[in-house]
């Protein structure tokens, strides 16, 4: 097997919330419009057709107000299983992987760069590395307001 961790940025953390919900806020795009991105960055999204062969494209907009043009292609969707999409400029492959315990969700997250001097100029140039925690941590927030919200009915 080949390693890849000098290539890879990865992290994994176990949401309180249950696989549905999870995988419901990782691939509807008027969720993941709320939390998508580091800290202090908005989403505007043009695109997000989750399938295989599917295009998401996004625009983020910085805290400086530099907007940043994304655009991915997803390779690999197992609902309720597994999320892969290719990005673009830079280019690396993110892959999530959903796994229920109980009520609580488990979600394995990478992104793996083609060269390891990709991924230190990636995480040098955007911080990366803070901005993929930053994420997971606004990722945990949403989920927790989304789940404290009164049900309607």
């Amino acid at each position: 097997m080949e390693h890849t961790e000098s290539r890879e940025m990865r992290i994994t953390r176990v949401f309180k919330a249950p696989i549905e919900l999870m995988w419901e806020v990782w691939t509807a795009p008027e969720h993941i419009v709320n939390w998508w991105g580091p800290n202090g960055f908005s989403n505007t999204i043009h695109q997000m057709d989750v399938q295989n062969g599917g295009e998401w494209q996004l625009t983020m907009h910085g805290p400086d107000g530099t907007d940043y043009l994304n655009k991915s292609i997803f390779k690999e969707i197992i609902p309720l299983k597994k999320i892969v999409f290719e990005h673009f400029n830079p280019h690396f492959i993110t892959t999530v992987v959903f796994e229920a315990i109980g009520q609580e969700t488990q979600i394995d997250w990478s992104m793996l760069f083609d060269t390891a001097d990709m991924r230190e100029i990636v995480i040098k140039a955007h911080k990366a590395d803070e901005g993929q925690k930053q994420n997971v941590e606004k990722l945990e927030r949403y989920v927790a307001n989304l789940q404290s919200e009164p049900k309607a009915g």
